[in-house]
């Protein structure tokens, strides 16, 4: 694939959508969906000036889809403004820990059972396909700080989770396969890879974040000072809690979303519930509010959160771009025709019932939660890490196969739907 080429068509498209945006929005479908089909006009369907092995390419595609993923990941953790104490926390929870391992489960049982996949390789499948995507579902999110709207808040907090709590059991997969060390009877991939990763992961993070926070906001308040450093603060935090993270051997996804809820939960805390401090948090503020002593918490956090979505949302443009580029005829799985609709119609909507029984959601809301688990650049960095685990040639082409149909056939059909759905449904909770 000729990189140069690459840079010129995303530039092409970043330009034409920020060019005809406001039309785009009138549209009932989303950017992603427009990328994708860039992508596969570009690539060996069409044009073929794209052509890109997603195995070969492997290495460069873990890195750029783990930098879009822990960027969105931060964003995610600043979208959430609730304490963690409040009951509508445990939707996000349920969805990331339980729903999540109900389908890693059932995607290994149909692995095993009708994909002929060995134990390890159904669990690495399955790890792979249950993370809710953070890039690709902001508009199923939470629109601002304040909304607490049950349906958007657990879609939000899930896509944030889940991506970090995936983590063991693509390391259990990679261990059945015998190329991780999980100990005998699991007992260091319980101990390591479950427990020290995940616990430390979000202690990391949350301390990373929390220190930070304080600090630059004492700096503000006090002295006047680190002001109008508001990106640098903000990719310096992602990297920073990441790097940490990983050098502890814990989970820098998990550690990356903590921070961000680190810096919304010094916000609310500091922050006065008061009309002022939300207008703070929502709308345009001067410089100086930075060091006004009620407003510098929320103009922090305000300015870091639009800092990442741009971030956020570049990262998107190339990425998907790519996945359609590499939508050609060597990765087409006849397998795909019956396993994609197992997993959108079937999988994710049962995961997502038996995870949320006993709680006081909705049919309608359970309904869109099941429907809208979208997959995509999540699950490339999962597919990609295990291919650079020494995945054998055999098992990497055909997860690769499966897993980019099936990200490019969510992308499709929720870029289709979700528009009119949401619609639909904010109607509904309006009257």
């Amino acid at each position: 694939m000729d990189f140069n080429l690459l840079f010129l068509i995303i530039g092409a498209l970043l330009i034409v959508m920020a060019l005809t945006e406001s039309m785009l929005k009138r549209l009932p479908l989303t950017t992603s969906l427009l990328y994708l089909g860039a992508g596969v006009l570009l690539g060996p369907f069409a044009a073929g000036m794209i052509q890109a092995d997603p195995v070969a390419l492997s290495p460069v595609l873990e890195r750029v889809t783990e930098v879009a993923v822990i960027v969105s990941l931060f964003t995610a953790g600043l979208k959430l403004r609730l304490p963690f104490s409040d009951p509508l926390w445990k939707l996000p929870v349920r969805l990331a820990v339980l729903s999540m391992m109900i389908t890693i489960l059932l995607v290994t049982l149909t692995g095993i059972a009708w994909l002929d996949l060995p134990l390890g390789a159904a669990v690495l499948l399955g790890a792979i396909l249950a993370p809710t995507d953070p890039v690709l579902a902001s508009d199923v999110q939470v629109e601002e700080p304040w909304d607490v709207e049950r349906l958007r808040f657990s879609l939000t907090g899930e896509a944030g989770l889940n991506d970090g709590m995936a983590f063991p059991f693509v390391m259990l997969g990679l261990g059945l396969l015998g190329l991780h060390e999980i100990g005998e009877l699991g007992w260091r991939w319980l101990a390591v890879d479950v427990l020290w990763a995940i616990g430390g992961g979000i202690g990391i993070g949350g301390l990373l974040g929390t220190a930070v926070g304080h600090f630059v906001i004492y700096l503000r308040r006090k002295h006047k000072e680190a002001t109008g450093t508001d990106d640098f603060l903000a990719l310096g935090l992602i990297a920073l809690s990441y790097g940490v993270a990983l050098l502890c051997h814990t989970y820098g996804f998990l550690a990356v979303f903590a921070a961000g809820a680190a810096i919304r939960r010094i916000e609310r805390r500091q922050s006065e519930e008061t009309a002022e401090a939300r207008e703070a948090s929502e709308g345009e503020l001067p410089e100086e509010a930075a060091h006004d002593p009620i407003k510098a918490p929320a103009h922090m956090a305000k300015e870091v959160l639009a800092f990442n979505v741009q971030v956020e949302r570049i990262g998107e443009v190339g990425i998907v771009v790519l996945v359609g580029g590499m939508l050609g005829p060597a990765y087409l799985a006849a397998s795909a025709l019956w396993f994609i609709p197992l997993l959108l119609l079937v999988i994710r909507p049962v995961s997502v019932w038996l995870g949320l029984l006993s709680t006081p959601v909705t049919t309608p809301q359970k309904t869109l939660m099941g429907w809208f688990g979208i997959r995509g650049v999540g699950s490339i960095y999962y597919l990609m890490y295990g291919i650079n685990h020494e995945l054998s040639p055999e098992l990497s082409h055909r997860l690769t196969a499966l897993t980019l149909l099936v990200v490019a056939v969510s992308v499709v059909l929720h870029g289709v739907s979700v528009t009119p759905l949401m619609n639909r449904y904010s109607a509904k909770q309006g009257g």
